[in-house]
């Protein structure tokens, strides 16, 4: 008669430990109880089933026909509620006695659900379990507000997936920065930026005094008497280990069931692995342990080995809200040890090793990552590292692979486990190795969860020759759309696809990411000329409130003033409404616009009615103003209206989307007032003609603008600056500006595709600019403008 085993847990921990058993001994006789009615499946992935990337059905790990074929009877949906330690038996909540020869406990976790009142009333829910998942899904509706309680991983990734189902989220977070367990306060707040500009408003240090609703959950009070609107609250407020089950059947327990070094419980026969369990005073909440305890307690039930349990260093690489963290060991240092970061808020990169006598004992990695296995394969291994800044990926030519450089133990996917070496055995089995990504996954289930290992996996393809080619191929959009600029633009046309998701699901991963969404927003946009269907969730928070958010997550509105210009009028509207809206400054800009700082969100849709002003675009990737001097109406020694000049371009160019801010100026005279010849585009008037600029720059590094062409009248300049925008708006890299662009493809070469352009193609490209432009809706006043190609001398409102 096989030995019988019990396994209570069908969790990612409880079907790791039967994968490995089943390798070592298959005749056990075993039977799984589950609370959930599901077969196991992969937690990790539950924020991309929330967000909409994945079905629910792709994160099972294994189904109902691997139960079958392995004899294991699963009895999901039923919960063990007893345990006899002496005659060796659990009670499942039917009443049913189920005898054991070894039993192994795997309970996971539960949510922490902190005492606050009101947690009782509907829409109140924890983030934890698929049918969760689903319940949140149900009432997610687009434009409905959700409030997530923790700003750790488990709650950045559920705002996350709230926010791509369209929902204004607000997370609320106790200490002074996100992610406090495994980030630095520098990290925290360049995590919380950039989270914002994705349209999250993050508010910390604040604590939840209550939730108030008639029946439902309404709104969440703050202890400082702040009241937000939620139609929605979810709780992630951390995790506490399982074990109430063992606690009931005598077993010794304390922050978790207590193991010795074989796992072994306090009762013979019985074992623990997982979140429950706590060995040498530590719990666990990481995948990467879980699987290693798994790994050792298959061998000793199934070998009967006498293995002992030493916990490695635990370090991790995360997707968090689809941003790339890793994150091990000390994130601040203690006396003694010493740091190198390396930092650009700008790119999202932050880079930190934290060493003590040239030993790295912390390690975060934010944007870039890929030098994570190099990093964490340091950290576990104790050695001295001279070249740190190589170790953050300094100083390595870029065409240089660091999966080469990684040792074979190094783990290179953190969510499931898997190591450089069981990559290496599934590239180069004898029979038939992998050869592609997808392979690879489906043997070790290696870039199968977050995702963020996929490069180390292609690297390693690569280093075992799978994927060499002798070709330098074009950039690839992104990682997730892991084809050409050019490519994915004749396949988004011929194809007709007028959507991110289609984008994503027909070219890439199907979830893309933080980069890559809004770019491909962007070109939608463009190549389409702005006939597409637009999906919030990939643009940016400023582009979806149409205002720039601060760093204190209120925002900044900027009213257009054509050139410059205003009206006594204007100023007393904007005098009165920075008065009522109690603004924090009010600002003129660079830009000779007039800046209203620090607007809370919920005040913008009214704020703009009362202004009755359009909007000036400064918060997005567009047209931004066109500065002019007073030209010839009042300068003695203007030579052309630049004033008349400047109020026309920017009518004709004001709300197109381009890869960039675009920032234009028209000057009266060489004198150069306007300082045209550092702007992304700029006029200036000569003596009966009139010379364009482009790709002038003034900001980090001073660049002075091409002469693009010289023509003799202002309706001629409309016409030139309207062909070089379109062809910067079609060809351009999103995120490139345009004194990037101009000097990447050649002054030279942009002039033969504009001004020295054949008819054909100059037509084309003004068709395609009157047909985006005739799109342009002002985001809060339906202010028409004038035919674009007017121009009116003497010109000034």
């Amino acid at each position: 008669m096989n030995r019988r085993l019990i396994l209570v847990g069908n969790g990612m921990g409880g079907i790791r430990f039967l994968e490995r058993l089943f390798e070592a001994d298959p005749t056990w006789a075993v039977t799984v109880f589950g609370d959930e009615p599901h077969p196991a499946y992969d937690r990790v992935a539950l924020s991309k089933v929330l967000a909409g990337s994945v079905g629910a059905e792709t994160v099972v790990i294994r189904g109902h026909d691997w139960y079958d074929e392995k004899g294991i009877r699963l009895e999901a949906g039923c919960p063990i509620v007893a345990i006899n330690t002496e005659e060796r038996w659990v009670e499942d909540a039917f009443g049913r006695q189920h005898e054991y020869d070894s039993l192994v406990l795997a309970t996971g976790s539960l949510p922490f659900m902190p005492p606050i009142p009101g947690a009782n009333l509907d829409g109140v829910l924890p983030f934890r379990t698929l049918d969760e998942v689903d319940n949140m899904i149900t009432r997610a509706e687009a434009g409905s507000k959700a409030v997530v309680i923790g700003g750790g991983l488990l709650g950045l990734e559920c705002a996350y997936g709230l926010t791509r189902r369209g929902m204004d989220v607000t997370v609320l977070h106790l200490t002074e920065h996100l992610m406090d367990r495994q980030l630095d306060l520098a990290a925290g707040t360049l995590l919380r930026d950039e989270l914002q500009r994705m349209g999250m408003r993050v508010m910390l240090p604040v604590s939840t005094k209550r939730f108030e609703g008639d029946g439902r959950v309404e709104r969440v009070v703050l202890t400082d008497g702040e009241v937000i609107p939620a139609d929605l609250v979810v709780i992630c407020a951390g995790i506490r280990p399982n074990i109430s089950l063992a606690r009931d059947a005598g077993l010794s327990v304390a922050k978790g069931i207590v193991v010795d070094d074989c796992l072994h419980t306090s009762a013979p026969h019985v074992y623990a692995l997982g979140e429950c369990i706590e060995h040498k005073g530590l719990t666990f909440g990481l995948v990467e342990p879980v699987y290693d305890q798994a790994a050792l307690l298959a061998k000793i039930i199934g070998h009967q080995e006498l293995v002992a349990y030493e916990p490695k260093f635990s370090a991790t690489t995360l997707k968090v809200a689809g941003l790339d963290v890793f994150a091990g060991g000390r994130s601040v240092p203690e006396i003694g040890d010493h740091e190198v970061v390396i930092r650009d808020d700008a790119g999202f990169i932050y880079k930190k090793l934290v060493l003590r006598n040239d030993v790295v004992v912390g390690a975060t990695l934010l944007g870039d990552v890929r030098s994570a296995p190099l990093v964490g394969a340091a950290l576990s291994g104790g050695t001295i590292v001279k070249d740190r800044l190589r170790l953050l990926g300094i100083g390595i030519a870029s065409e240089s692979n660091p999966a080469a450089e990684l040792p074979d133990l190094a783990v290179v996917c953190g969510c499931n486990g898997v190591t450089k070496a069981t990559i290496m055995e599934a590239i180069q089995r004898p029979e038939e190795g992998c050869t592609s990504r997808a392979c690879v996954a489906k043997c070790t289930r290696a870039s199968t969860s977050c995702g963020s290992c996929a490069n180390i996996v292609d690297g390693l393809l690569a280093y075992a020759g799978q994927t060499a080619s002798t070709a330098s191929p074009a950039p690839v959009v992104c990682t997730c759309v892991p084809v050409a600029r050019e490519e994915l633009r004749w396949r988004i046309l011929g194809e007709d696809i007028r959507t991110v998701s289609q984008v994503l699901k027909t070219a890439g991963d199907g979830v893309g990411c933080h980069r890559c969404r809004p770019a491909i927003n962007y070109y939608l946009d463009a190549w389409w000329c702005g006939d597409y269907q637009e999906q919030p969730a990939s643009r940016h928070v400023n582009d979806r409130v149409h205002a720039n958010v601060q760093k204190d997550g209120t925002f900044s509105v900027v009213p257009r003033m054509r050139g410059g210009i205003t009206t006594p009028d204007d100023l007393r509207r904007i005098a009165d409404v920075a008065d009522k809206y109690k603004v924090g400054m009010v600002k003129l800009t660079g830009g000779q616009r007039i800046d209203l700082l620090g607007v809370k969100k919920a005040d913008l849709p009214l704020m703009w009615a009362d202004l009755g002003m359009i909007s000036g675009h400064a918060y997005t990737k567009a047209i931004r103003t066109v500065k002019s001097c007073v030209g010839t109406e009042w300068c003695r020694f203007g030579v052309g209206d630049s004033t008349s000049l400047a109020v026309a371009m920017e009518e004709m160019l004001e709300g197109l989307y381009c890869p960039h801010k675009v920032k234009l100026g028209v000057t009266g005279c060489p004198r150069n007032c306007a300082e045209v010849t550092i702007k992304d585009l700029g006029v200036m008037a000569i003596v009966g003609a009139w010379e364009i600029y482009v790709g002038g720059a003034a900001g980090m590094s001073v660049r002075k603008a091409d002469l693009l062409c010289t023509v003799e009248t202002p309706t001629q300049v409309l016409e030139e600056v309207a062909i070089a925008i379109q062809r910067y708006r079609e060809e351009g890299i999103y995120l490139e500006r345009m004194y990037h662009y101009v000097p990447r493809v050649g002054i030279d070469a942009f002039k033969a595709s504009t001004v020295e352009a054949s008819e054909v193609v100059r037509a084309g490209l003004l068709d395609r600019f009157r047909r985006s432009k005739a799109r342009v809706s002002d985001p809060w006043q339906a202010v028409p403008a004038r035919e674009p190609w007017r121009f009116e001398p003497g010109l000034t409102a």
